[in-house]
């Protein structure tokens, strides 16, 4: 017990002690070098203006995203029982991806949200697509079973992909700006767009940790947990919402970034184990420090110009994506 708890503590330190890195690389690199004591000393004005109006907001929102995609790829993947679930299974992000491209395409911008037009419209998609997903699952099965809700989130991304697809085709001058923020990006975003996401982060956040322990125990299967005293299908409900506001408010504020709710949570849990008491918590931090790293790559390596962060994640997950794969087919053969 004690090299548990002892192997827990040093999993805390080297995350938080990675996100601090992380953190003053991201702030720190870039067109313009940031020395470290523009944190306390102002006296240089432009680079303090870089560091407080550019490059931090950025990193916070990186993070914040980050976090959000890895922590509810952690509850997914122990939900499902299935390494190779994340965020994006139930097609939220598929939903939230239509409500911003429409925007996008029909030019909307309502008077009272102004510029929170295209996040506010990408998480009304995100939310009716949870809705109509967990509706027809249970229409089709009363149990809500993992199997029929994968599927019927299989079958609603399919048909909102093929959406997306038929307003690229018809699209004109918007098209750039959709691929764009298709591609994902947390370039010049600003605090409002940190501020915006912060709640959706902590209500999520906080539903999925609430029930750690209850995704330990449906790892065991949803009749054992049941027979522990789990009220599962309340609990598969709320960690299900959890999951899809911090996905739905992720690609409302940055677009549509993959892989990071697949891949930390796997090399988190290859790492320092299974227990979703640490394995949520641990994800939440090693997400924000992955993407932050990715972004600080994304607008640096082919500098002045910058790609989008999707785009490096991609070029990471679809590797460790086939290693997981392949490590499950010859488990399974075995």
């Amino acid at each position: 017990m004690r090299f548990l708890v002892s192997k827990s503590s040093v999993a805390y330190i080297v995350s938080a002690a990675t996100l601090l890195v992380a953190v003053w690389l991201g702030v720190s690199i870039g067109t313009v070098k940031i020395p470290i004591q523009t944190f306390w000393d102002g006296t240089d004005t432009k680079a303090s203006n870089i560091l407080w109006k550019i490059r931090m907001p950025r990193v916070v929102l990186a993070g914040l995203v980050g976090a959000s995609l890895a922590i509810s790829g952690a509850a997914f993947q122990g939900l499902l029982k299935n390494p190779l679930a994340d965020p994006y299974t139930l097609g939220v992000s598929s939903g939230a991806s239509v409500g911003a491209v429409m925007t996008l395409f029909f030019g909307l911008s309502l008077p009272i949200l102004g510029t929170y037009t295209l996040p506010t419209f990408s998480m009304i998609g995100a939310a009716l697509t949870m809705f109509l997903v967990l509706g027809f699952a249970r229409l089709v099965d009363r149990a809500m079973k993992m199997e029929t809700i994968i599927l019927t989130g299989i079958i609603f991304g399919s048909f909102l992909g093929s959406v997306l697809s038929l307003m690229i085709a018809l699209t004109g001058e918007e098209l750039r700006q959709i691929i764009s923020w298709l591609l994902g990006s947390v370039s010049m975003r600003g605090w409002q767009y940190t501020m915006m996401i912060l709640p959706f982060v902590f209500v999520g956040s906080l539903l999925l940790w609430l029930n750690r322990r209850e995704l330990n125990a449906m790892l065991f299967g949803e009749e054992r947990a049941h027979h522990l005293g789990v009220n599962v299908k309340r609990r598969k409900f709320m960690i299900l919402i959890g999951g899809s506001i911090l996905t739905g408010s992720a690609v409302a504020v940055s677009g549509t970034i993959g892989f990071v709710g697949l891949v930390v949570p796997h090399m988190t849990r290859l790492m320092w184990g299974a227990d979703h008491r640490h394995l949520l918590t641990l994800s939440f931090m090693n997400g924000a420090s992955l993407l932050i790293i990715c972004d600080l790559v994304a607008r640096t390596i082919i500098s002045p110009s910058e790609l989008p962060v999707g785009v490096i994640t991609a070029f990471i997950g679809a590797p460790v994506f086939a290693y997981i794969f392949y490590r499950q087919r010859r488990k399974g053969a075995m």
